[in-house]
């Protein structure tokens, strides 16, 4: 309404600014703030154009024309109702050329709502009248930006036409007021409505109402929590409390142990309840709350614990029994087994068991007691039937009994269960069996996974279900029916697994790698009983970027060789152990390939090392033998001539040929002339003599009997004289007789009587140097 009374002045006042001023278009008014589901209207100034306009909403054109009206030839009007969407893009279009003039956002927002107030006590209060009042609200602001409000609640009565102002906050849609002292009258017994005013802070300020809210007072009354008292009895509890308000009927409610229960007290009545069905020696927790009709409950009150007592009706013994086998006397261990008392329960407690043996039809009772633990005992008994007695003291009066058969050793004719089957599946063992054909009362159930912890439960059905056991533990289980008066025969199924692993884990896991290859090997622990047994194993490996290749090896082998890798390239591998109830994998490992074949390397390494040696073999023999060809001594040919020995005519007994040699020279080097050369003439030119050795035939080994060094060094001295091995050229016979003597004195008779030859040591350039001579 306020704003069809402005808008001809907004209209005029545009149009005179128009006329005063360069045109320009423009849409008015600009971002305006809208109650959800009101209406709003938008003027178009459209003085810059010629032509018509159009108007489009969030992109759309607007196509009612009952929505688009022309207040004069350059300023147009468009009427949007109902606007219940958070914010409304409008523009005003030219209609020819479709070019925006102008435009604005519509936002729009909501009253609140939903308003509940409560009328309540302070904390530890100790007044009549409650002396708090809070109110909560909701308030959906659609729009994105920050925007601050100012909550105000309004509270009117039946006695009071003006509105109270009871409290107020900023953006918390939640109000109290701390003192209410001044509205006693507002809230008094008669009805009254609240509102609440949303109003904003800053810029574009708007303000809004809710609708009223009409409350009666005593609806809305939260009564103080009740005070609790809580005692525990045989059996059961007793819960008390006391309220603030009694005169008036009310509602309560007791929870305990997650557990509530409802109680309506009328006026005057004390709170009181007794809590039935609970557990013997366990701690229990009790709170109650109370409110009025159709009021809101009070908090609940403090919690209270208490231990429950023990109840004689819930001690349950069960007493079961396992028999030892018996020793060579046919006495036997009876392991005595029952359900524990729990430990919470107060008081002192005695256990005693007794005997009472069957002999001749008839019970010889054992009145001596062992005292025993809290839950088992073990006693011996003789190889014939007895009952073994458990007897319970709670603080020394009796509190409960039980008994169980042992029969004899080798007692015949006791039925047992037959074709006992077990199962197992997530943990739980399902056991199913056949009656006997006697009438049975029920059936004992035991199982055990180490033979010294036993459990135990009773059914009258022919199959159990043992849940909660551990995981990956073989048990043992046990049948046995019972009778009225007597016990069977336990038949103990084969022993079964709560779960069977999928195979044992992986120890170690190895990769020795190659260029083009590597061979993979692992060990696994070592399995026990519920450890699947492994069907094969599978190798998977792969690069990051190519595909994961897999190769399957079957349960005898653990190693692989995976061959045709790509060098210098990084893999990771993991390999899979398959069972036929799953699988066990290692940990993944990564691996890189050689560049090159070790063992390439590794051979041409060893063939160089071959060559190298050998080189260095070869040239340290070259070396040495060059080294003694330099260290050979040889006679300066410059220096020597050709000498002829006095030929064996002229001197009868002497050595018929003379000898030249290196010092160092064996026999084998020596040089021999023949005999017959040596006659030739004296002035005739040396030839190039080829000489060598010749014997007669008869002709001994021994004729060399003069060793190398010794022959030598004879020969040497005999040069000593005027006999030189460098004579010059020419046949001279020796002048001195001596040198035959002295070879006649060194070798022997036969020696002398060799054929006469002589022997020359000869050189290259003798006769170049005997002829420039």
């Amino acid at each position: 309404m306020y704003f069809l009374l402005v808008l001809p002045l907004i209209v005029t006042g545009a149009i005179s600014v128009h006329e005063g001023q360069k045109k320009e278009c423009n849409v008015v008014p600009k971002n305006p703030y809208i109650q959800a589901g009101s209406d709003t209207r938008i003027v178009c100034d459209s003085s810059c154009v010629r032509g018509k306009v159009y108007w489009t909403l969030n992109n759309k054109k607007v196509v009612h024309e009952s929505w688009t009206s022309a207040i004069n030839s350059t300023h147009t009007m468009v009427t949007l109702r109902n606007v219940s969407v958070p914010q409304a893009t409008v523009q005003c279009h030219q209609e020819h050329t479709g070019d925006i003039l102008g435009g604005t956002i519509v936002r729009t927002y909501q009253k609140p709502s939903n308003v509940s107030c409560i009328w309540h006590y302070r904390n530890g209060s100790s007044l009549v009248v409650p002396e708090l009042f809070t109110c909560t609200w909701e308030h959906h602001v659609h729009d994105q930006e920050k925007i601050n409000y100012r909550y105000t609640v309004f509270g009117r009565s039946q006695l009071r036409a003006s509105q109270l102002e009871i409290c107020s906050s900023q953006n918390a849609k939640r109000c109290t007021s701390k003192n209410l002292s001044g509205y006693v009258s507002l809230v008094g017994n008669y009805r009254f409505n609240v509102t609440v005013r949303a109003e904003t802070i800053g810029n574009n300020h708007w303000e809004v109402y809710s609708d009223p809210y009409e409350f009666n007072p005593r609806h809305i009354l939260k009564i103080e929590s009740p005070t609790l008292t809580l005692k525990a009895f045989s059996g059961y509890l007793l819960a008390e409390w006391d309220t603030s308000t009694t005169s008036d009927k009310h509602y309560c409610q007791v929870k305990y142990n997650e557990e509530v229960i409802n109680k309506i007290l009328e006026a005057g009545e004390k709170g009181t309840m007794t809590l039935k069905n609970v557990e013997s020696c366990t701690y229990y927790k009790v709170s109650v709350r109370c409110a009025w009709e159709k009021a809101p409950w009070s908090e609940w009150s403090r919690e209270e614990t208490v231990l429950s007592q023990l109840n004689k009706r819930d001690v349950k013994l069960r007493l079961w029994r396992k028999v030892a086998e018996p020793d060579k006397n046919g006495a036997r261990k009876v392991y005595a087994m029952w359900t524990e008392i729990p430990s919470a329960c107060q008081g002192t407690f005695a256990y005693f068991i007794q005997q009472s043996v069957y002999r001749e039809h008839e019970i010889q009772v054992d009145y001596s007691r062992t005292l025993c633990g809290n839950s088992t005992c073990a006693v011996i008994v003789s190889e014939d039937a007895c009952r073994v007695k458990l007897t319970v003291f709670h603080n020394e009066a009796l509190l409960a009994e039980d008994s169980v058969y042992v029969p004899a050793v080798g007692e015949t004719g006791l039925p047992q269960v037959t074709n006992m089957q077990t199962s197992t599946l997530k943990g739980v063992i399902y056991v199913s069996w056949d009656a006997p054909s006697q009438l049975v009362r029920s059936y004992m159930i035991d199982w055990t996974h180490d033979g010294h912890r036993y459990h135990w439960k009773e059914s009258n059905s022919t199959s159990a279900k043992l849940s909660g056991l551990p995981y990956k533990k073989p048990f043992n289980v046990t049948v046995t029916p019972l009778f009225d008066d007597k016990t069977g025969l336990g038949t103990q199924a084969l022993q079964i697994c709560t779960t069977v692993a999928a195979a044992a884990n992986f120890s170690t896991v190895k990769v020795e790698v190659s260029d083009k290859s590597a061979l993979v090997s692992w060990e696994m622990e070592q399995q026990d009983v519920c450890s699947g047994v492994i069907a094969h194993y599978i190798v998977f490996y792969g690069t990051e970027q190519g595909p994961q290749l897999n190769v399957t090896v079957n349960a005898t082998q653990q190693e692989v060789l995976l061959k045709d890798l790509i060098p210098y390239t990084h893999y990771s591998m993991h390999v899979k152990a398959a069972t036929l109830t799953g699988a066990s994998e290692s940990n993944v490992r990564h691996f890189n390939t050689k560049t090159f074949d070790p063992r390439f390397v590794t051979k041409l390494s060893v063939i160089g090392s071959v060559i190298i040696i050998l080189v260095l073999s070869a040239g340290l023999c070259c070396t040495i033998q060059y080294r003694k060809f330099l260290m050979k001594p040889l006679p300066d040919p410059g220096l020597s001539s050709v000498a002829l020995w006095p030929s064996g005519s002229h001197q009868k007994g002497m050595f018929p040929f003379r000898l030249f040699t290196y010092p160092s020279e064996s026999l084998c080097a020596r040089v021999y002339m023949d005999e017959s050369r040596l006659t030739s003439a004296p002035d005739t030119s040396g030839p190039a003599f080829t000489a060598k050795p010749h014997k007669r035939a008869d002709e001994h080994e021994e004729i060399s009997t003069l060793s190398p060094s010794k022959e030598c060094t004879t020969l040497l001295s005999e040069g000593s004289g005027q006999l030189s091995p460098y004579r010059s050229q020419g046949s001279v016979e020796s002048p001195t007789q001596s040198t035959g003597k002295e070879f006649e004195s060194l070798l022997p008779v036969k020696e002398q009587q060799l054929t006469a030859s002589l022997a020359m040591y000869v050189t290259v350039d003798m006769f170049e140097h005997d002829q420039a001579g």
